[in-house]
């Protein structure tokens, strides 16, 4: 296969990758009854933290330093990431959860812009966020506020790992605070969840989670990013909330209203709408796909 050929089909294989994610956040729904949100969280960061830290330890024996300051609030800020979602996801359809979320990283790209274009792709996803609330009067209102919580610390998530990026080489920060994401969760599924957590089938689809929503879509990425352009890369990744709706349909039968999908389909407009006006100071939606959440 040619340079060419590798380089052109790089959107779809990204796109594929945004796949894999919904699918994995599709199987984590169905183990919820299992295991609970909380054994999602724990489960998801621990399966990715041993799937990561052996890359690190190469680059430490090699002399790589270590900023634990960084590694700590991007660790935080994955955990916090990371339960928000789930817990939302456990209240509210997954299409729904991942339109929420993605304004996070979309109101970053509109400050990234710093046009007025930016402010009308913004005002066009916030009518989106409000026709999802309008909608739809049966979502969990708590749910709803989960799925806000996931945006916010999905912004945090960006911003931390890429100073981790800047400071650390590799999948250093990343497999670091992946870590601390798992210290910080699994005591607490331990608590909330009990024996449960140890249930061998649903450990199974645990680790399939963290297959299709990390390592999948992070070896993705990391070819992609080595081949097209950031801002190309970040318009593909605003394509997650259709992609999650379709994936909530076609795995889950959460189907959706007219008017709910209408607002996920403005949402989804906005957020390509934004990084394309934001150019080469877009924001990418995830520095790794070990989240998106």
């Amino acid at each position: 296969m040619t340079s060419f050929s590798r380089t052109a089909g790089m959107p779809l294989l990204v796109l594929v990758g945004l796949a894999c994610q919904e699918a994995g956040a599709a199987v984590a729904v169905t183990i919820i009854p299992e295991i609970g949100a909380w054994g999602v969280i724990a489960t998801r960061l621990l399966f990715s933290a041993l799937v990561l830290l052996p890359f690190a330890v190469v680059s430490l024996r090699r002399g790589a330093r270590v900023h634990w300051l960084t590694v700590l609030a991007f660790g935080v800020s994955l955990a916090a990431m990371n339960a928000f979602f789930y817990l939302a996801l456990a209240r509210i359809p997954l299409g729904v959860t991942v339109t929420i979320e993605v304004m996070g990283p979309l109101v970053l790209s509109v400050f990234a812009s710093r046009s007025w274009r930016g402010l009308l792709w913004a005002v066009l996803a916030g009518t989106g966020v409000a026709l999802l609330g309008g909608g739809a009067q049966d979502l969990d209102p708590l749910g709803m506020l989960f799925a806000g919580g996931a945006a916010v610390m999905w912004a945090a998530y960006i911003l931390t790992a890429r100073a981790a990026g800047a400071s650390m080489p590799g999948v250093v920060g990343l497999a670091l605070a992946t870590a601390v994401g798992a210290l910080l969760t699994v005591p607490v599924a331990g608590v909330v969840v009990g024996e449960a957590l140890l249930n061998p089938a649903a450990l199974a689809l645990a680790f399939a989670v963290a297959v299709l929503s990390s390592a999948i879509p992070y070896g993705i990425e990391l070819s992609a990013l080595r081949r097209m352009k950031a801002e190309t890369f970040a318009i593909l990744l605003a394509l997650a909330p259709a992609i999650a709706a379709l994936a909530g349909l076609i795995l889950l039968d959460q189907r959706l209203t007219w008017v709910v999908a209408a607002g996920i389909a403005l949402v989804t407009i906005a957020g390509v709408g934004a990084v394309a006006s934001a150019g080469r100071r877009a924001v990418p939606a995830t520095e790794a796909p070990v989240e998106e959440p």
